[in-house]
């Protein structure tokens, strides 16, 4: 399905579905529209950043979290996740919910991104087999070294993915663990199992 062809879920402010809208339009106009973002972890290795392919439709070529998109009209978030995990990164990994957010981002190509973000988390020992049409650069990345690029390459990196990572990571480094399967919880903490 072409980015033309597919539709995106509208919310409001609470995450209540009010209608449907074919994606471009809802990134054009711009219309508030349910998204998702996945964060990859290996326990030894880090997060898992994809660079996005040179052909997307906006952010080309830049650094961002292991994979995102919109679930379809009728789809959960969590099966939207799993199922965008396989097409951009070719793996497969238990998704467990982490916290949710709006944001707004003026992006290229004339777009905006406005969406009520459902971040979800998964760990895996897997390598990605990414699709070329997605991304064409990936790496696993320590959290730490993830949060000093972005304050030294900001523009390296998708608007979505730093608005992202100031909620996931709020106190900095400092406060930050080490990633073990099964150790996230609460709101926006990291800590170890």
């Amino acid at each position: 399905m072409s980015a033309a062809e597919e539709r995106v879920v509208l919310v409001d402010e609470h995450d209540r579905e009010v209608g449907t809208a074919e994606k471009m339009a809802a990134h054009r106009e711009p219309r508030l529209h349910r998204a998702f973002s996945v964060l990859v972890f290996h326990p030894e290795r880090g997060l898992l950043l994809q660079r996005r392919a040179a052909g997307k439709y906006h952010s080309p070529g830049l650094w961002t979290n292991t994979c995102c998109s919109h679930p379809r009209p009728g789809e959960t978030v969590t099966a939207a996740a799993a199922r965008r995990l396989g097409e951009e990164m070719g793996m497969t990994c238990d998704l467990t919910p982490a916290f949710t957010f709006v944001y707004r981002a003026e992006l290229d190509q004339g777009l905006t991104e406005h969406e009520y973000d459902h971040v979800l988390v998964g760990y895996t020992r897997q390598p990605p087999r990414p699709n070329p049409a997605e991304a064409d650069g990936w790496r696993w990345t320590p959290l730490t070294e993830v949060l000093r690029d972005l304050e030294r390459r900001p523009q390296a990196y998708t608007a979505w993915f730093r608005i992202l990572m100031e909620r996931f990571a709020p106190a900095g480094e400092a406060h930050l663990h080490p990633v073990e399967p099964g150790f996230y919880r609460g709101a926006l903490r990291l800590h170890t199992a």
